[in-house]
């Protein structure tokens, strides 16, 4: 499958639309029939070929800056619908406390306890700015107080238990390979993951970069193994004691070689064991924008060989998207298949075989009747399959506005269809 992303999608004043754009909500994009034109002070800048939004400046006529910055835009929590109500995606319920233990998985068969141990969230916004070339040129959004309320309601309301927080690469380091953590991003990203923490979820640290940088792919001509190790030590350095931390290597790796994608893989892993963080699950994504339906044949076989220190693999869990509508990009508000029998059976056998596990950390479709009945017919296989499938995580709340194409977004602690139909667990 191709997944195109989203990270440019952005926090609207309100979920209606008017003549004008409001500051960072949509303005463009394939499909797109709302306003094209933003309000003053602001611009439509087109992201890609799926996503316009309303950043500041006067557009065209703007002088650009002489070199990439890193900006934030901070969501405050407000008293207004769209800015109180978190912007969600998928939200599921878990019935036991979250814990960093990934169950060990027994030779084939194994009974399912028809439940996933892990059912949650994406509380996204430090990613955004960020395209799959590995380029993070534009903004992100701290989802602030209001990201943070999100998985208050949606631990205490829908019973989700683990979180995905997204956040680009550049921005985490200040534009500089190799560079410290940027105080000022680092600070904001932390309270968000101090946030997380407080609910009792496990809270799932992605590096959403695409296996790039700037272009160029990590171990493959970009940034070498040993640069990608040294973020990744920096980040399990900061967070080796918490044992609700779960680190996901990287956000949907596309278009490379996977046997070194493997090796830059086992590079980080070694790292954060190395750095203190022994104990808490790490996330293995592979090629393909870790497309569920080809790991068994395209990534897992090459990411088999990815292992902890003393050989074992049972906190190494393979990190796995799907996406249901007709061209499987998240795109669209219809979803056509379940993929049940073409992805979510086939690799749930092939983990059996290998006695391994993968939490879905990416899906998701728009609140419509067709996606209620797919992502429920979806989600019911991974419960079903609970032995080999860790969770699935919804994608996304955090800055997103309710407008969004896959936006989940809950009025206050009212969630939208899809959620209510199909991920709440309460």
């Amino acid at each position: 499958m191709t997944r195109y992303s989203f990270a440019f999608a952005a926090l609207a004043a309100s979920g209606a639309y008017a003549a004008q754009g409001a500051a960072y909500a949509q303005c463009g994009g394939q499909g797109w029939t709302g306003a094209t034109t933003c309000v003053s002070g602001y611009h439509c800048e087109t992201q890609n070929a799926w996503y316009a939004q309303c950043v500041p400046g006067a557009g065209a006529g703007a002088a650009a800056p002489a070199a990439p910055k890193t900006t934030m835009v901070t969501m405050a929590r407000t008293s207004t619908p769209a800015a109180k109500a978190p912007a969600t995606k998928t939200s599921a319920k878990a019935v036991a406390p979250a814990t960093n233990k990934a169950a060990v998985v027994a030779a084939a068969p194994v009974s399912s306890s028809g439940k996933t141990q892990y059912a949650g969230m994406n509380i996204a916004g430090f990613d955004f700015g960020c395209d799959t070339s590995g380029s993070c040129s534009g903004a992100y959004v701290d989802p602030g107080a209001n990201g943070i309320a999100q998985m208050q309601h949606f631990t205490k309301d829908d019973k989700l238990n683990i979180y995905r927080l997204p956040i680009g690469w550049q921005h985490l380091v200040g534009n500089t390979l190799g560079g410290a953590l940027d105080a000022t991003v680092a600070g904001a990203y932390d309270k968000l993951v101090q946030g997380c923490l407080a609910t009792g979820a496990v809270c799932l640290i992605d590096l959403h970069n695409y296996a790039r940088w700037n272009g160029q792919i990590v171990g493959q001509g970009g940034p070498t193994n040993d640069q990608f190790a040294d973020v990744w030590s920096k980040i399990a350095t900061k967070y080796a004691s918490e044992k609700n931390i779960a680190f996901g290597l990287m956000n949907e790796p596309h278009d490379l070689t996977m046997s070194a994608w493997a090796d830059s893989a086992q590079a980080a892993v070694t790292a954060i064991r190395k750095a203190g963080a022994k104990s808490q699950m790490i996330l293995l994504p592979g090629t393909d924008y870790t497309s569920a339906g080809t790991f068994p044949t395209a990534s897992g076989p090459s990411l088999l060989k990815v292992k902890d220190a003393d050989g074992t693999t049972d906190k190494i869990i393979f990190d796995v998207h799907r996406y249901l509508d007709s061209d499987n990009s998240g795109t669209h508000t219809e979803c056509t298949s379940n993929h049940v029998e073409d992805s979510f059976v086939p690799l749930a056998t092939w983990l059996r075989s290998n006695k391994r596990q993968a939490i879905l950390s990416e899906v998701g479709g728009g609140n419509t009747a067709s996606c209620e009945t797919d992502v429920c017919a979806a989600i019911a296989s991974l419960n079903k399959n609970s032995d080999v499938y860790l969770g699935y995580i919804g994608w996304s709340a955090g800055a997103f506005d309710r407008s969004y194409v896959l936006g989940l977004t809950p009025d206050g602690s009212t969630d939208q269809a899809l959620v209510t139909k199909c991920f709440s667990r309460a």
